[in-house]
């Protein structure tokens, strides 16, 4: 009989990577999702005869945990989240429902494992745990030695790892821990209560940068209005390669209660993005850039360690950017067309 999985948050972006990862290695998968960000998705797995989607609330306890009893393992993925202008416009709202769905979670997750079949939790944290850190790359322990987040998602999301560690402490729940670092790929659309905002000519898709840079090029803009001066460092990651390492850190018996950045080791600023976009799209054409005030908590740098994932695991992100930009471009395209983004 194949291995069991819940995943909270199924129909979400890292999540639609992450139940196609799973069918792939075998699992048998229960979703759970509302659908209260995007609205009804449809994804390529729906019929699987392995995956079952329930669609519920994840803060209904009682019924997470009549769909933990006979599972394996349990992703706890759900949550509010977006891009930058999401999590300013609705600061209460993500760490109000963003506590009462982990402390679920964590609820029926005790008395699972307390039956007896579910070996572990993997939770799904965030690189903005390490927001208010002034010291890279960070690895993974800096998130409690370093000041906590400013941004109300950054500090659920330590929350989670605090909720994880707890439940441990007091009632020996197995856990891992990972930390998605900028995820990039197809899937994503326009969340329902974004509030549009406008970058030059161009409303703001999900102000997530590469969906964003992509709209404003497609539609013409020149030259190319990019937040802040450019010079914001992330590490930009496959949806594909983040879905194998969720993976790697629940399967491995070196990832009990212990957590791990995943990401790609590759820094690129905005700029470099930018101009990795517009050769792609306008190739021949020389780039011209503007640029619109950033927003508050839009950190500078973000720079991960990865030797623990690729020294204890065995993980290592090896999508390049081009490579990701070769298939989300058209994807982004499409979607501006038909009107989801």
């Amino acid at each position: 009989m194949s291995k069991h999985v819940v995943v909270t948050g199924s129909a979400g972006f890292i999540g639609g990577y992450l139940v196609q990862e799973l069918l792939d290695h075998g699992y048998s998968v229960t979703g759970i999702d509302n659908h209260s960000k995007y609205g009804k998705v449809v994804r390529s797995y729906d019929d699987h005869p392995d995956y079952r989607l329930v669609e519920a609330d994840v803060q209904d306890t009682n019924l997470l945990s009549e769909l933990l009893a006979d599972a394996d393992h349990f992703v706890a993925g759900a949550a509010m989240i977006g891009g930058i202008s999401y999590f300013h416009t609705y600061q209460y709202d993500l760490l109000a429902t963003n506590e009462r769905i982990i402390a679920s979670s964590c609820d029926a997750a005790i008395e699972a494992h307390r039956a007896g079949r579910l070996q572990k939790v993997t939770y799904m944290s965030s690189s903005m745990v390490f927001e208010s850190t002034d010291k890279w790359p960070s690895t993974e322990g800096q998130e409690l030695q370093v000041p906590p987040p400013l941004s109300s998602y950054g500090f659920q999301k330590l929350a989670v790892e605090y909720f994880a560690r707890a439940a441990q402490d007091q009632y020996g729940l197995p856990f891992t821990i990972v930390r998605p670092f900028n995820c990039v790929g197809t899937g994503e659309g326009r969340a329902l209560g974004d509030v549009e905002i406008l970058s030059g000519n161009v409303k703001l898709a999900m102000s997530h940068v590469v969906p964003d840079l992509i709209q404003k090029v497609a539609k013409g803009q020149d030259p190319l209005r990019i937040l802040g001066d450019g010079s914001q460092i992330r590490h930009y990651t496959y949806g594909g390669d983040l879905a194998r390492g969720i993976r790697m850190s629940m399967e491995s018996p070196k990832a009990l209660n212990e957590d791990f950045n995943l990401s790609t080791a590759q820094s690129t600023t905005v700029l470099e993005l930018a101009e990795h976009i517009w050769t792609h799209m306008r190739p021949g054409e020389e780039i011209r850039v503007a640029h619109d005030p950033p927003f508050e908590h839009d950190v500078q740098r973000r720079v991960p360690a990865t030797d623990k994932a690729r020294d204890v695991l065995g993980f290592e992100a090896t999508t390049t950017l081009d490579e990701m930009l070769d298939e989300v471009i058209p994807w982004v395209v499409t979607a501006i067309d038909s009107g989801t983004i």
